[in-house]
């Protein structure tokens, strides 16, 4: 059957491969694929940064971001022929560590925990795929396509599950949140705190295309500068990555607040910091920075739960780009529109 493919470790290897079929070892539950999402980590594994394939493999089948038919399933897996199902990114290390062990696998402890399309198992970017029961998600008829947002969605939703987790160490009443960063993450992160009830303003580098009328359609404020942010923000989702707009958003944080840590720099880029100064200002100010990356089981059914609640046109626009499994690789060179590509995986 046909996949998307990179060989591990090697820039430029991205193909449209032929794989075996998915072994039950993967799972009981067997998928046909229908869509996958293409994001940085995709591009990361395919300029050959990180990744690694099934042990004795010299191929990587990518695809995190998954929407699938169910083509069959066991009796009492809670799953039937035609049922949408996302699949479950992060599997438990074998020990398994205290974290995994409670089902906090996104915690893990050692390091030693695999990831479907990154670490050490193949992905969902195929014809066919298999999954356990238990990590797969249920996605209603009523998303349709847009269940393949179901997993980047999740790492906003526990990113601001982690909000809500520090900010309970005191009393806190949110009321303005600043997104730095307008790309699907961001963007996503955007929906959920105004589907909160917060004000909420939106920094990005572009001027035009489609982001500045998504973040205004969804009643939020689009910024080109920091400078002209005129609130200050109790929340900070930071979905950049970029060491600069870190720390200056950082010394925007108001009392007691908050600020996550979502977006990965690609590069090696250094930015000079007076840390004396800015370590001053959240110590004073009782702030917090933290970190979160993939997500729990939970959060995969609180994406759901979001994405029944948006407005379906509105999460329609995030998708700007489909393509065919056939040519996938096309996927790779941005567009100046993209948000979210995804691959077709039937065509």
């Amino acid at each position: 059957m046909r996949a998307m493919t990179v060989v591990p470790g090697k820039a430029d290897s991205a193909a449209v491969g032929e794989v075996a079929e998915p072994p039950e070892a993967d799972g009981s539950v067997l998928v046909e694929g229908l869509l996958t999402g293409i994001c940085g980590t995709d591009l990361e594994l395919v300029s050959g940064a990180f990744g690694s394939g099934r042990p004795g493999s010299d191929k990587l089948v990518i695809g995190h971001e998954s929407l699938g038919r169910v083509l069959d399933a066991p009796l009492g897996s809670g799953f039937n022929p035609g049922d949408l199902v996302a699949g479950i990114v992060r599997r438990p290390d074998p020990e398994p560590c205290p974290a995994c062990a409670r089902g906090e696998w996104d915690f893990c402890r050692n390091g030693r925990y695999t990831e479907r399309g990154i670490k050490e198992m193949d992905g969902y970017g195929a014809e066919r795929w298999r999954v356990d029961p238990y990590f797969a998600v249920p996605v209603p008829a009523e998303l349709g396509h847009l269940g393949v947002l179901v997993e980047p969605t999740s790492i906003l939703t526990k990113a601001w599950d982690q909000v809500d987790q520090v900010a309970a160490r005191s009393w806190f009443a949110p009321e303005h949140v600043l997104i730095t960063g307008a790309g699907p993450i961001g963007l996503l992160g955007a929906l959920i705190a105004r589907q909160r009830g917060y004000t909420v303003h939106v920094l990005d580098l572009a001027t035009d295309g489609p982001k500045p009328q998504l973040v205004r359609d969804l009643g939020g404020e689009y910024l080109t500068s920091l400078a002209d942010l005129d609130v200050v923000p109790d929340v900070v989702i930071e979905a950049t990555g970029a060491g600069q707009v870190v720390v200056d958003s950082a010394t925007l944080l108001g009392w007691a607040g908050v600020m996550c840590l979502t977006g990965i720099s690609p590069g090696p880029e250094s930015i000079g910091v007076q840390m004396d100064a800015l370590t001053r200002q959240l110590v004073v100010r009782n702030a917090a920075l933290v970190g979160s990356v993939n997500a729990a089981k939970r959060h995969y059914a609180d994406a759901v739960d979001v994405l029944l609640a948006a407005d379906r046109d509105w999460l329609n626009r995030l998708i700007t780009r489909t393509v065919p499994l056939s040519d996938w690789p096309t996927a790779l060179v941005k567009e100046p529109d993209d948000i979210k590509v995804v691959v077709d995986l039937r065509a």
